[in-house]
């Protein structure tokens, strides 16, 4: 434990960027996803010709203009508290973490901002094949803007590449393809921005039904649900493949993540999946208040080992099992974390050690202590710990969390075919259950949305950098009182762009592509 460590200032750290990072998370997936549903509906009026098309793209594309002005507000202040709040955390991770955020700013930001002009205002100053071309680089620029986020979200993840310098006390970038093309990140990625799709894919249908329901624009909308649920379908089913990627890769590299989500404590083999669970509020084993036990639970035998290793008799770890070590199905024998905070303890020692020496000129003292350092390295992160079960994320937000997403999820395939076979069957203006369904699925796609990312920082709690920096020795040395006030100035702020926002949407949508015409 660290001395002298203010546990409000830490606990109100963290619930200023989770409040900035979930706002800001309701803006970026529609960005995300309506910009290439925008260039789809533009790509199809250049190739038909027909002013109809031009019309539906025009009008997607103000909704998208509208959204993407206040998410970058938000996304700036949630970049500045990285510097503000989580200072320790800025100099420990050096280059690494900085690097994709500059390259996001003088590349894709650059990019997207620029073209952004030309899609806005160059319909009849610019060709058509030029006006859609930018249309596609907003699109492409906006989701590589994504990428470089994703990579430093991925890198902290699983940090791969870097080397750490005792003399600075910080990790270096070593290789920058193995931080880019780390398969922690690039899962991260392609999750995310695919399930950002589905969320767009979900509002312009959502929307779309509205003027069935009302019996306006009801070609306009017909139109729009085509495309957005062949979209929508599409990158579900690529979602559900990454979502399966992505579960492989968290139960080798954050496997007390992967355990917390299932609420597994005792790992087995043939292990599991709960298919559906509630949660008591009684400790589980009474060794973690993280730790509930369940009401009840729908278990699908084998699924979580097949799910893990694809193999449906593999044997899964639990909490317990990582908590007090264990032999994973490759022979790996992973160390008990009672050992892990004995080397961590080792490796700050040895960093200490490493600078009172360099002082001294002490060259013999300076290479033992780095060699000190960097065999106990791997576990740094645990040395600031005093009990093994601070490791334990809160299971129950993890489990719901996770629980949540993957049944929407699959909640919003069954939407994307249905929305197909009833225009195909041409009685989607007939089935207005179906309507006034994908309305209330608006609100839902955002559910899943927040829901994914609650799972992935919360569910590698306590950790900032995995294994390597826990949370409470990331924070800024700084009055626990500014980033309360702080804090509750963006609640007010984020609410009120939030509530302007929808005001303006609701305001664009009753206006409709006809002004309320047919």
């Amino acid at each position: 434990m660290i001395e002298n460590l203010d546990l409000s200032l830490v606990d109100w750290s963290r619930a200023q960027f989770a409040l900035t990072a979930m706002y800001h998370w309701i803006f970026v997936p529609l960005t995300l996803g309506m910009a290439f549903i925008i260039a789809i509906m533009e790509t199809i009026y250049v190739k038909t010709n027909d002013p109809a098309w031009k019309k539906i793209t025009k009008f997607w594309m103000t909704l998208f203009g509208i959204n993407f002005a206040i998410g970058v507000a938000t996304g700036i202040i949630l970049e500045f508290e990285f510097g503000t709040n989580w200072s320790n955390y800025s100099w420990f991770v050096g280059d690494i973490f900085g690097a994709p955020l500059a390259i996001e700013g003088i590349m894709a930001f650059f990019m997207e901002s620029t073209f952004i002009a030309v899609m806005f205002f160059g319909w009849n100053k610019v060709s058509k094949k030029f006006h859609l071309i930018s249309t596609w680089l907003v699109a492409i620029g906006s989701n590589l803007s994504a990428l470089w986020i994703l990579v430093a979200n991925g890198w902290m993840q699983n940090p791969v590449g870097m080397k750490f310098n005792p003399d600075t006390a910080r990790n270096e970038m070593d290789n920058f393809w193995d931080v880019l093309f780390s398969p922690t990140a690039v899962n991260k990625f392609l999750h995310t921005i695919s399930s950002a799709y589905i969320l767009a894919a979900v509002f312009v249908i959502g929307v779309s039904a509205w003027y069935i329901l009302k019996k306006t624009n009801v070609v306009f909308a017909k139109r729009s649900i085509v495309v957005a649920a062949v979209f929508g379908l599409l990158t579900s089913l690529f979602t559900v493949m990454t979502g399966d990627n992505s579960a492989r890769e968290i139960v080798r590299d954050q496997p007390m993540k992967f355990a917390a989500f299932e609420g597994l404590y005792n790992g087995s083999k043939g292990a599991g999946l709960v298919a559906l669970g509630i949660m008591s509020t009684s400790e589980g084993d009474g060794t973690n208040e993280n730790m509930k036990d369940f009401h009840f639970k729908i278990e699908i035998p084998n699924m979580l080992s097949y799910m893990a290793y694809l193999d449906g008799n593999a044997f899964v770890p639990g909490v317990n099992d990582i908590i007090k070590g264990y032999t994973d199905n490759d022979g790996e024998i992973h160390p008990p974390v009672t050992e892990k905070m004995e080397m961590g303890r080792k490796a700050i020692a040895a960093l200490k050690a490493y600078k009172a020496a360099k002082k001294t000129d002490d060259t013999v003292g300076a290479k033992e202590a780095e060699k000190e350092l960097k065999d106990n390295f791997k576990y740094f992160g645990y040395g600031y710990f005093s009990d093994p079960y601070e490791v334990v994320p809160p299971v129950s937000i993890s489990f719901y969390s996770f629980h949540i997403m993957v049944g929407l999820g699959m909640y919003f395939i069954l939407l994307f075919v249905l929305c197909l076979v009833y225009i195909y069957k041409e009685s989607v203006v007939n089935k207005k259950w179906f309507l006034r369904m994908a309305i209330w699925s608006i609100p839902l796609a955002y559910l899943a949305s927040e829901c994914g990312w609650i799972l992935a920082e919360m569910g590698r709690q306590p950790w900032v950098i995995q294994d390597l920096m826990p949370t409470m020795a990331a924070v800024s040395s700084i009055d626990s009182m500014s980033v309360i006030i702080t804090f509750f100035l963006f609640l007010v702020v984020f609410t009120g762009l939030l509530i302007a926002e929808i005001k303006i949407m609701l305001k664009q949508i009753k206006i409709g592509p006809n002004h309320g015409g047919n």
